[in-house]
C-alpha cells in the first residue's frame, strides 16, 4: 500500500455526543426489528457485528474538528458524508473536503425527487444513497418505487450507493439480494450504481454483474480490510480495477486505526492502489468538478 495518495473515503460519518443519542439514530427501521435484543439491548442494531465501535465523543466535543484531526491523521484528503448540519458545517469550513450525499426514501413518493433535486442545487450532493432492507416498508432494489428515484439521478446526473447483500441488523434481506441489481441496471443503462455493504454472500454474482453493466460499481463500506471478499479482490486485481473504491465506514463500525493497520496486508497490485484509494471515486463521483 503506497502511502503518498491523498485518500478519498467514501463512507465518513460523525460520532455522536452521548449513548442516547446514537440509539435515537437508528430508530427509523426500528419497526422491522422484533428480536428482543435489537430492539432493548444493543447499542444499535448491528452490534453484534462489530467491536470497540469509536462513535461517542464526549458531549462539548467539537465533531467537526474532531473528524478533520482524524482524516489528517490518516492522510484522508477528501470524504463523502450524509447530509446534516455537521456536515454542511464541514463542508462550509473545510472547501473541497467534505462531499455529501442525501438519503432517498422510495416510500416518500415525489416529496424525495424534489428533496433531490433542492439538494443538489442548495449543496451539490455528489450521490443518492438507499438503504432497502432499512425501509419501513421495505423496499426491494429492483421495486417500482424505485424507478423514479433511479430516474431523477440518472437525470441529476449522480450515482445511487445502494445497499446490497444480507442485511446486518436482524430484520429480513430480501429487498437487498444481488440478482435485483440486474434488472435495474438492464431498465436504466445510463445509471451509476455503487453497490453498499459487501454484497456477501453473493460477490461472484456482483463481480459477474460489474463486468456485465458498465454503470456497477463497489465500494468496500462496513468491512475491515482483512474481511474483504476475496473475490472483490481478485477481480479488482484483473478486471475490475476501475471498478472498486474504499469506504472506511469511520465511526460507524470501525476505527481508522483497524482500517488502516488492516490495509497494507491487502494484496491488491501495485497498479491498483491508486484506483482504489482514490481515482476511481473522483471519476465515479465526480468530485473534480
Amino acid at each position: 500500500m503506497p502511502t503518498d495518495i491523498g485518500i478519498i473515503d467514501l463512507g465518513m460519518g460523525f460520532p455522536y455526543r452521548s449513548v442516547e443519542e446514537k440509539k435515537a439514530a437508528y430508530t427509523f427501521f426500528k419497526a422491522n426489528l422484533k428480536d428482543e435484543e435489537s430492539l432493548k439491548q444493543m447499542e444499535f442494531p448491528a452490534q453484534y457485528m462489530f467491536k470497540d465501535v469509536p462513535d461517542v465523543v464526549p458531549p462539548e466535543t467539537d465533531v467537526v474538528a474532531w473528524i478533520v484531526e482524524k482524516m489528517d491523521a490518516f492522510n484522508i484528503e477528501q470524504c463523502m458524508t450524509g447530509i446534516n448540519p455537521e456536515s454542511i458545517r464541514a463542508k462550509a469550513e473545510h472547501p473541497g473536503r467534505f462531499h455529501l450525499m442525501c438519503q432517498a426514501d422510495p416510500n416518500q413518493g415525489v416529496q424525495t425527487l424534489r428533496n433531490l433535486e433542492r439538494q443538489k442545487a442548495d449543496h451539490d450532493i455528489k450521490a443518492a444513497m438507499t438503504f432497502p432492507s432499512g425501509m419501513v416498508p421495505q423496499v426491494a432494489i429492483n421495486d417500482k418505487k424505485m424507478y423514479p428515484i433511479y430516474a431523477k439521478c440518472v437525470e441529476l446526473d449522480i450515482p445511487i450507493c445502494i445497499n446490497g447483500g444480507i442485511v446486518g441488523p436482524r430484520m429480513p434481506s430480501w429487498p437487498q439480494h444481488v440478482e435485483h441489481f440486474d434488472e435495474v441496471l438492464y431498465d436504466f443503462p445510463d445509471l451509476t450504481m455503487v453497490m453498499m455493504h459487501g454484497g456477501e454472500p453473493w460477490t461472484e454474482l456482483a463481480v459477474k454483474l460489474m463486468l456485465k453493466w458498465p454503470g456497477l460499481h463497489y465500494m468496500t463500506s462496513a468491512f475491515a480490510p482483512k474481511h474483504y471478499p476475496k473475490p472483490i479482490i481478485a477481480y479488482a486485481n484483473t478486471r475490475g480495477s476501475e471498478k472498486i473504491m474504499y469506504c472506511g465506514y469511520f465511526p460507524a463500525g470501525l476505527s481508522l486505526e483497524r482500517q488502516f493497520s488492516d490495509m497494507p496486508n491487502v494484496p491488491f497490485n501495485d497498479d491498483v492502489w491508486p484506483k482504489f484509494l482514490r481515482e476511481n471515486a473522483i471519476r465515479v463521483f465526480k468530485l473534480d468538478q
